[in-house]
Parts: structure tokens; sequence; C-alpha cells
């Protein structure tokens, strides 16, 4: 079996075709995935067995996006017509705006390790710096000091994290990287226009995240009508999904698991406030 193939079969034990089990609507939360930066469905594998079978994730196709507006297009055709969608850092960010842009598309609204206020001063010069190598050399993968930044030092000899994520970077490669880094590299400040969005919000970051800061998820809490804030303070960094899957779930569920209601396709899904 190829890589390709592998990536595909591996995609479809965790991305079925929600809208054909109609049996199962009655019982099962479709949650509609953004990832992150040089990520693909991979970055939900873990997260996706520890919120177990009573959910089923559906991966937006980042990666397949040149332009900003190839972004949201795709976030618009790959998530339901009342989406509980969740985004994972760059994706996060990205889910905002598809929420401001369509509000009446967002049943809730999960965002894991990113600010609205979008990248620190740092982390745009590294990026600059970053696209003026590339654009002049190969890409080579993901570094070590990369994953330095990424990931809490107990996980740095974790293969099983790390290689996933050097995998991920070697697959997608130089053009999805540039395309990504060039086109959300500067970014609004959302923050002003969190207080539009009346659905229930959960906001999960880590308190080690070097990429993130806690003070941003706190305020970003503070400007949602409805959020709820959840801090993991132990053995994890920005890769919240891949490390620490487990907790992510639990809050997940937790916010996943208020009195029922109907959505857009009739199934039957839990919030919580």
């Amino acid at each position: 079996m190829t890589d390709n193939a592998a990536r595909q079969a591996h995609a479809s034990i965790i991305m079925t075709d929600f809208n054909s089990h109609t049996d199962l609507q009655q019982t099962i939360t479709r949650l509609d995935c953004i990832p992150g930066t040089l990520c693909d469905e991979r970055m939900w594998s873990r997260l996706a067995a520890a919120l177990g079978e009573r959910f089923q994730l559906h991966a937006v196709p980042l990666h397949q996006g040149r332009t900003r507006a190839d972004m949201q297009a795709l976030i618009a055709s790959h998530s339901a017509p009342c989406s509980h969608l969740v985004g994972f850092s760059l994706g996060a960010y990205l889910a905002i705006e598809h929420a401001l842009a369509h509000p009446e598309r967002v049943q809730s609204l999960t965002l894991i390790a990113n600010s609205a206020k979008g990248l620190l001063p740092a982390e745009i010069a590294a990026r600059q710096r970053i696209v003026a190598i590339l654009e002049h050399h190969a890409y080579t993968g993901i570094t070590r000091q990369r994953l330095r930044e990424l990931l809490h030092p107990s996980h740095l000899d974790d293969a099983a994290i790390t290689g996933l994520i050097q995998q991920m970077g070697l697959d997608l490669g130089k053009e999805v990287l540039l395309a990504q880094f060039i086109t959300t590299i500067h970014r609004p400040d959302l923050m002003g226009r969190l207080a539009e969005l009346p659905f229930p919000v959960l906001i999960v970051g880590a308190q080690n995240d070097k990429l993130v800061k806690p003070a941003d998820l706190r305020e970003m809490a503070e400007h949602f009508p409805d959020a709820t804030l959840h801090m993991i303070a132990d053995h994890c960094g920005h890769m919240l999904p891949l490390e620490a899957p487990d907790a992510l779930a639990d809050a997940m569920r937790a916010f996943l698991a208020a009195p029922a209601f109907a959505d857009a396709g009739g199934a039957r899904t839990q919030f919580q406030r």
C-alpha cells in the first residue's frame, strides 16, 4: 500500500460519511474539524479515539487551499449546514472568521490553542524568515528547534508524536507551507468582534504553550457572550490534540453534554454552556 493510500485508508476510519448513516443520527454528534498549519486529518487521530464512537469527526482539508478565500471555501463546503465547528491553531482563527461571516451555520465553536489576535510578533518574524528561506531552498521538514517550540519538553522524545508531526510536514510539503504562511501571516485582530457570536464557545489552551499566551485566551473568553475556558496545566505545549487528547476530549464532552436539541440535519446533538 502506498503512503497516500495508507493515509486515505486511515482517514476513512475516522472520517465516515455521516449523512449516509441515518440510523445513527440520533446518537452521534458530528464535529467538523479544521487543522492547523501543515496539518491534515491525522492531527485529529488521537482526539477521535479519545472522544469515542458517540462523536464523528469530519476533517476539513485545509491543505488544499492556496489562498485565504480557498481556505474559507473549504471550511464552508466541508462543514454541516449548522455545525459543531472545531479549530486548532490556524484552523481556530479561520473558524472564527467563518463564524463571523456565517453565524447561522455555526451551532457551537471549539477553539484550540489560538488567539483571536492572530500571531504574536515573534511568530510573525519567525514565519517571515522561514518564507524567505523556503522561496530559495528546498523544504527538508520540521526541524528539532521547531518541535521544541511546538511541544512540551516531556514529548520531545515521544516518536509517536514527533514522527506524526514530521510526517505530515514532509507529506504536505513546501507548497502547502508557503501558501499557509503567506496567506495567513497577517491576521486582523478579531477580539473586538467576538461579541457578535451568540452561540456557545469552548476555548482550550495549555499553560505551557510557547506560541499562544494564556492571557489572550482569558481575554477571548471575556469577549464572547457565552464562553467556557479550559486550561491544561501539565505536560502540554501547543499541539493539544496530539499531546493531551484525553484532557481535550474530557473538556469537549463536558461542553457538548447539555440537554439535546435538533440541528439542521435532524440529528440530536448536545452542548454545555
